[in-house]
């Protein structure tokens, strides 16, 4: 009897034991279910900014997490101090690059003195001033080319010549295209986000009948025929340079080969880095992810290229990969996200994004610095604190399917990478540069969806192209447009129509320069 009820009561634990480790799973599943709605309705009806101080909950949090009635009220003291004195004029200054039009206003002829009835004479004005407007308008523009013969020949020769007034080839033959109106339509989808039917209904209300389908031909041919050359040149110098970003992001093509209308393409992204003065922007257009496709746009290139983390990249041979620490950072601010608030000051999560926040601390210290002299100070106050970082986070207990062990995992995976940055002083510790750059194409793809033929892709990829370097180099983007277009091709050299080329005219530069976020 007594044997028995020890088989029992060994039977009973093993249940025990067996619920016990049943109840923990569904707990920590529970757990996991948990923070995985707190994340989406975070990502949901959340302010999307991932921007917080330095410190984040450990210093700014709730005055009421750090008051204390037993300590005393601080001792104030006076402080003086120096500043610049306010300009003052500085409307007049924002005005002063743009023409002037003055407009007299006049007392009517025979005017008296409202007081004694004699003749007034001018003593001064008083100036208001406003800004006009003109809006857009469509004129038709009608080459007459004459056409000359000889009396002479026509009377004593034989045969009779004639000679032709010089005048400049269309742009298209037989179409009512010029370079003045697909610049307009090319800067209207790809700066101003405005789909081609947007434009074909304005074109109504300017008393213009000019329909979509026309205007993308336009586009495409345009794109191909006067724009490539100049696309092709800035590829070359810029596969000739050491340091770049890449970036890629979603496109829809309906109409693709052997490929159905849902599927994903891709626009990827190069560009230079912040080290050099003149910038350059590509879009490329490929139907996928694959890392093939970097690797053929960069071939020749070796040196270090800013990414993401996504593997395609790894493909690449002679390359250095730097992976961007704000990607690294994003995934801890979707962990807080996921932690109840009163948890999420002491939270793991909570330390990696303060520990994270110290190096960029320390860039924005070290932002007018020489490379050379930024990279002395990195190896000695920044990469300490990064590899402490590392350390840091192998002593922490997380389970690893939650979004804060997700992210431990992520900063695994791409230590190596993100180490890179203290290779070289040009490097910078995020690729926000070349997601700055992917901004106007996300922008412009919100509108017009998707494109309806690989062609009209490519053509895209090269009128992006074209605008975000003239934007990055200080040129505006329709004028400079206008200008290429109205240069025949093989005229003049490539290079002196580049950006910064000495053919560019000045009314293509921008007089307000807006290249500093470039």
């Amino acid at each position: 009897m007594l044997e028995y009820r020890m088989d029992n009561s060994t039977n009973y634990e093993k249940i025990i034991a067996q619920k016990d480790a049943e109840i923990a799973r569904l707990e920590a599943l529970v757990k996991l279910y948990i923070e995985a709605l707190r994340l989406s309705k975070s990502r949901s009806f959340a302010p999307k900014s991932e921007k917080k101080g330095l410190f984040q909950y450990t210093v700014f949090g709730d005055v009421e997490d750090t008051a204390s009635e037993e300590q005393s009220e601080p001792v104030t003291e006076t402080i003086t101090y120096t500043r610049k004195k306010k300009r003052k004029g500085k409307r007049k200054d924002d005005l002063s690059r743009l023409p002037v039009e003055v407009i007299e206003h006049e007392l009517p002829e025979g005017s008296t003195c409202p007081e004694c009835g004699g003749s007034p004479h001018k003593i001064g004005h008083e100036t208001i001033k406003n800004i006009k407007i003109i809006p857009a308008q469509i004129i038709v523009e009608e080459h007459r080319q004459a056409v000359y013969g000889c009396r002479n020949c026509e009377k004593n020769g034989d045969r009779v010549p004639i000679v032709k007034a010089p005048m400049p080839k269309p742009l298209i033959k037989n179409s009512l295209a010029s370079p003045s109106a697909v610049a307009y339509i090319m800067h209207q989808k790809y700066v101003m986000c405005a789909p081609l039917y947007r434009l074909e209904k304005d074109f109504e209300r300017l008393d213009a009948v000019l329909s979509r389908q026309t205007m993308s031909n336009w586009v495409i041919r345009c794109a191909e025929e006067r724009l490539r050359p100049v696309y092709e040149r800035l590829h070359e110098l810029l596969v000739k340079l050491n340091m770049l970003h890449a970036d890629e992001s979603k496109i829809q093509v309906l109409n693709e080969p052997d490929r159905s209308a849902t599927s994903d393409s891709f626009m990827w992204l190069y560009r230079t880095s912040g080290d050099t003065e003149r910038h350059i922007i590509l879009y490329n257009y490929q139907e996928t992810r694959a890392g093939k496709h970097p690797k053929q746009f960069l071939e020749g290139f070796s040196g270090f290229l800013h990414v993401d983390g996504w593997g395609a990249y790894n493909t690449l041979q002679q390359v250095i990969l730097i992976c961007c620490w704000i990607h690294l950072r994003r995934k801890f601010v979707e962990a807080i996200k996921s932690i109840p608030a009163a948890e999420r000051a002491g939270s793991v999560a909570n330390e990696a994004l303060v520990r994270i926040g110290w190096l960029f601390h320390l860039e924005g210290l070290w932002e007018g610095l020489t490379p050379e002299k930024r990279m002395e100070k990195r190896l000695k106050e920044s990469k300490p604190k990064a590899e402490e970082f590392f350390s840091w986070l192998k002593t922490t207990n997380i389970l690893p399917k939650t979004t804060t062990g997700k992210a431990i995992r992520y900063a695994f995976n791409q230590q190596e990478h993100l180490m890179n940055v203290y290779l070289d002083g040009r490097a910078e510790l995020s690729n926000n540069r070349i997601e700055n750059s992917v901004r106007p194409y996300a922008l412009g793809r919100k509108n017009w969806l998707f494109c309806n033929t690989p062609n009209g892709a490519v053509a895209s990829s090269i009128v992006y192209s074209i605008i975000e370097t003239a934007k990055a180099n200080g040129l505006k983007p329709f004028h400079y447009l206008e200008y290429l277009l109205s240069v025949e091709p093989g005229t003049m050299d490539i290079n002196a129509i580049l950006p910064w080329g000495d053919a560019v005219p000045e009314r293509c530069h921008m007089k307000i320069s807006l290249a500093k976020s470039a």
